[in-house]
């Protein structure tokens, strides 16, 4: 919990200073943090490193000084990064990166959500279903497909903090309660 809550810090603040230098470079520290996430995500051992407390705080600047050279990104990201390694948080950049991509998506109405399905479903049903969310939500929606057997039948949905269950599984464990409660 306390890792999430220093990443959004650490986002909101890099947020607060791309909404002040304007919308366009909001976007584009947001793009440049994921595209950082992204290379770090990659390689775990640079995550490992970061995370290891034997290296000293020079030893990450440098090693993430050289991840961002490669990156070429904004002097404001570099600076960014330059304090996450000073703070020794350089290993919250994939949170942090995360973190502003929700803060942007709440900016641009964008939702992101999984549906869940027992088995995988066709393209064209993915577009039907996204299209037809999107129209009842009102808003452009990121969603993500996924199958899980478990779910016995049905879906899940899952949009922003909500969660629409009906699957199988749920109906009858809902069942299954009302039996012990003698309903």
């Amino acid at each position: 919990m306390t890792g999430n809550v220093v990443s959004r810090r650490y986002a909101k603040a890099l947020f607060a200073i791309g909404a002040a230098k304007g919308e366009a470079e909001q976007k584009a520290y947001g793009d440049q943090l994921l595209e950082l996430a992204e290379s770090l995500g990659k390689a775990p051992e640079a995550l490992a490193f970061f995370k290891n407390p034997s290296f000293s705080a020079e030893e990450k600047k440098a090693v993430l000084n050289k991840i961002v050279e490669k990156a070429s990104v904004d002097p404001m990201v570099r600076n960014f990064c330059d304090l996450l390694a000073d703070k020794g948080r350089a290993e919250m950049l994939p949170a942090i990166a995360s973190d502003y991509k929700v803060m942007m998506d709440v900016v641009s109405g964008i939702l992101t959500g999984e549906l869940v399905t027992v088995s995988d479903i066709s393209e064209e049903r993915r577009a039907q279903v996204k299209a037809r969310l999107e129209g009842q939500c009102g808003k452009k929606l990121e969603l993500t497909f996924s199958a899980d057997k478990a779910i016995l039948g049905g879906i899940v949905l899952k949009i922003g903090d909500k969660v629409m269950d009906a699957s199988l599984k749920a109906q009858l464990q809902i069942l299954k309660e009302n039996i012990k409660r003698g309903e």
